[in-house]
């Protein structure tokens, strides 16, 4: 297997779930293995333990009931402990002064230690044996020490093949984990290798491929929600991003268009002064109007970037309304319309306030725009103390908004239905509202338009107070 193949082996999720999964198993295993093994050491001691109290009991009164006649003592005790001597079983007697008076044949020849004979009524263990003392219970018995013990050979020899059944349970375990996991490793990420497999065919230009659900609501099925609502996101920005840069350059055309045909017609031939004059006049204000689109242009780029803030000094909004409306007011005068202006109070927001500036301007011309001669356009500012915003409403008396426009209406270059009677309201760049929103965006607020029930749109624009 060539070298590189062996890292993107070793380095895969697939090879590190599987000795994760092999480690956890493993770990798990052992430990049970090991519980079980010390539990059962655990139950045969206990029992082996009771066994013995009870056979120190039985000891106690053989001695208790033929003392001082001690030959039959001997010779009950001896039958016990060869009846029992697959287990290890021998008695000692010790008189009143800890002197070995009797022990049975097959005792263990070395002396136990002093500490040894100082332990009454309690199990003790020393070297391989399992001891119990006791002292007759009868009082015209005297106060020997009957010690009684038991081998705990044999118990250690189920422990050990049990331990060593366990050896091979671990060594079987460890040989199926690793494949077991790898196989439940590949399966868990093969959706996974769908994911990688599917973006990587994905091109900016064929992004109508989706990921597969496969309905199990899981992570991985979120995942691939979570990426295809992420490519649903791309495709549409791809898509404005197109639908834009055509209408930046449909729209930085017909000036362009206007300024060259104005030059040519002057290169053409000999013109008088006056007739220059015009054509200058002409050329300046095709530049005029190719000089505002292309700073809407930037704004709106700087939207996009991240890079429009709303950086000022706190000031009143009210003003700013003020001074628009005094711009409107002579086409007012001349289309016979009425701009009437509520605010009882200073409304002061932090920002920008030539950006909010172009934003007022924006909405009342529009207002006006879409409103018939001799209506009203009602301009409305106030603080909202709950919600703690400064709330501007503009509101018009034209035709309203149509329900299917209003998804649209914040897009860029979009200027409504012509085929409904606005073909004469849509003669701007179709960015004025695009900018609005970005610039209110940029101050933290929002902006809504409404349909009024008597006829006409409001738009509401909130911002922090």
């Amino acid at each position: 297997m060539p070298r590189n193949r062996i890292r993107e082996l070793v380095g895969s999720l697939r090879f590190r779930l599987t000795l994760w999964n092999t480690a956890t198993v493993l770990m798990m295993v052992l430990f049970t293995l090991w519980a079980v093994r010390e539990g059962l050491r655990f139950s045969l001691r206990h029992e082996a333990d009771e066994q013995l109290v009870e056979d120190a009991d039985e000891v106690r009164l053989i001695f208790e009931r033929f003392y001082p006649d001690m030959e039959p003592i001997q010779d009950e005790l001896n039958l016990k402990a060869i009846s029992h001597t697959h287990r290890g079983f021998y008695v000692r007697l010790f008189d009143e002064n800890r002197e070995l008076r009797w022990t049975s044949k097959n005792a263990p020849n070395y002396l136990f230690p002093e500490w040894v004979l100082n332990t009454i009524d309690k199990p003790l263990s020393y070297d391989d044996y399992r001891i119990i003392q006791m002292h007759p219970r009868k009082k015209q018995v005297p106060r020997w020490t009957i010690r009684v013990a038991t081998s705990y050979k044999l118990l250690e020899n189920e422990v050990g093949r049990l331990t060593e059944l366990m050896i091979w349970v671990g060594v079987v375990v460890l040989i199926i984990s690793p494949l077991g996991g790898y196989w439940l490793a590949g399966r868990a990420t093969r959706p996974l290798k769908e994911i990688i497999e599917t973006t990587s065919r994905l091109h900016p230009d064929e992004l109508f491929q989706r990921l597969p659900l496969r309905g199990t609501r899981d992570e991985l099925d979120k995942l691939s929600l979570t990426i295809n609502g992420f490519l649903d996101r791309i495709a549409k920005y791809i898509s404005d991003n197109r639908e834009f840069t055509a209408n930046a350059a449909h729209e930085l055309r017909s000036p362009l268009t206007a300024i060259q045909s104005s030059i040519e017609v002057a290169l053409n031939s000999e013109r008088t002064a006056d007739e220059y004059k015009d054509l200058i006049c002409v050329t300046l204000d095709q530049c005029s109007d190719l000089r505002i689109l292309v700073n809407q242009l930037l704004l709106l780029a700087e939207s996009d970037a991240g890079t429009l803030h709303a950086v000022g000094e706190p000031f009143d909004l009210r003003q700013v309304v003020l001074r628009a409306l005094d711009m409107f007011q002579g086409v007012a005068e001349v289309r016979s319309m009425t701009l009437h202006f509520e605010c009882s109070e200073p409304v002061i927001v932090p920002g920008d306030s030539s950006r909010l500036r172009q934003v007022v301007n924006n909405l009342i011309d529009n207002a006006m725009k879409f409103s018939p001669d001799g209506t009203r356009v009602d301009v409305e500012l106030y603080r909202d103390s709950d919600a703690n915003e400064a709330v501007l409403r503009v509101r018009d008396r034209g035709m309203g908004v149509d329900e299917v426009d209003k998804p649209h209406l914040f897009d860029r270059f979009y200027r409504g239905d012509k085929a409904r009677g606005r073909e004469k309201f849509t003669k701007g760049t179709g960015l004025g509202l695009s900018i609005c929103e970005a610039i209110i965006t940029a101050h933290k607020g929002r902006i809504e338009v409404t349909n009024n029930p008597t006829g006409g749109s409001t738009f509401t624009v909130r911002l922090p107070a």
